[in-house]
């Protein structure tokens, strides 16, 4: 497949993320939307109105026969939608987790494999370049590292029923924590050996058996510690719900956000004001020798903008016939490691890791 390659899609799912990568397919030149698929009547932005509209997916996929099946619906659906577009032929896109169970998602890796297909995962921070600045400034810092990192969003309305639908599969630590879990992973490169997770159910509106709010610590065989919290509800607090640091013998780096910024808009949980990057050398006298380095990220790309450079890697993974195997094999480490934290929060049990 060369460059100007034009790829035919077709895009299931209409939520907030979906949309997000239909206008980037809509307004890139390598793709064609074919259809959209969504279980009941989204609200589209003008320039998606005019596309073929589908309520079934596999139904959709075998009338339409696209190059490319991208799927951001709820996540009880990620495995077997992919697993159905890859075997008849087509490249997948899919949203993070990429399952809601390790076992499931080494099957669509093995599925990917099998076929010769592409597949990529959703991971937003990826292509950010405040992230991707994140990660360059921990690594030069070096390790053991501590990371401190939370997600909390006090949600109502209509996002607060979309968490609510989320958790009918999947509790927030492990639906926004493999985001931060794969940062971690990138910044230390070592193994994961234990994962311990506390959750807690804190409405009557969330089923029984799920719980809204959790948090989990990692350990890496480097001596590196990890801790990630996360919360969905009416009821979180809008202080500290945005958490980065990452902190070493060295020193630390840190993610700061605009004060005024609100826990459930979508751009927050991307957008930041600037990195901090503290140095801990100090004299003789105990007093700090360098400055803390601040580095702006005024400029950084929005929402959309970060959706359409995923898009534009996907193209070009398919077109290059770029190899994912790494990418692959993080999505299932991320997963696996946030599944592990559910396991833990479910037994009461620190849960090994396998090396």
């Amino acid at each position: 497949m060369t460059n100007d390659k034009r790829v035919s899609v077709l895009v299931a799912g209409l939520g907030h993320m979906g949309i997000s990568h239909a206008k980037a397919y809509h307004q890139q030149s390598g793709y064609d939307i074919v259809g959209l698929v969504n279980r009941s009547q989204p609200d589209l932005p003008d320039e998606l109105t005019g596309y073929p509209m589908f309520t079934d997916f596999q139904s959709a996929f075998d009338q339409l026969k696209p190059d490319l099946a991208s799927i951001s619906t709820y996540s009880d659906s990620h495995a077997e939608y992919a697993i159905y577009a890859m075997e008849r032929g087509a490249h997948v896109f899919i949203e993070k987790p990429l399952a809601t169970t390790v076992d499931d998602a080494i099957r669509v890796i093995d599925c990917a494999k099998r076929n010769n297909r592409k597949l990529v995962v959703g991971y937003i921070l990826r292509h950010h370049p405040s992230w991707m600045k994140l990660i360059e400034e921990s690594r030069a810092l070096g390790g053991p590292y501590v990371f401190r990192m939370n997600l909390n969003q006090q949600s109502s309305g209509p996002t607060w029923e979309t968490h609510r639908r989320l958790m009918d599969t999947t509790p927030p630590i492990v639906d926004c924590g493999v985001h931060y879990v794969d940062v971690m992973c990138q910044i230390t490169d070592a193994n994961p050996v234990e994962v311990r997770g506390m959750g807690l159910r804190l409405s009557d509106q969330v089923d029984k058996n799920m719980y809204n709010y959790g948090h989990f610590q990692i350990l890496f065989d480097d001596g590196s510690l990890g801790w990630y919290e996360a919360g969905w509800g009416p009821m979180m607090s809008e202080t500290a719900y945005f958490v980065k640091d990452v902190v070493s013998p060295n020193g630390s780096v840190s993610i700061i956000v605009d004060g005024n910024a609100k826990s459930d808009d979508m751009e927050t949980h991307t957008k930041t004001s600037l990195l901090r990057v503290h140095s801990a050398t100090i004299d003789h006298a105990g007093v700090f020798t360098t400055p803390d380095k601040d580095i702006s990220m005024e400029d950084e790309p929005g929402h959309d903008e970060l959706c359409a450079r995923e898009q534009a890697y996907l193209h070009k993974a398919i077109s290059e016939n770029v190899n994912l195997d790494r990418h692959m094999r993080d999505a299932v480490q991320s997963l696996k490691i946030c599944i592990a934290a559910d396991e833990s929060v479910r037994s009461g049990n620190a849960i090994k890791l396998r090396v």
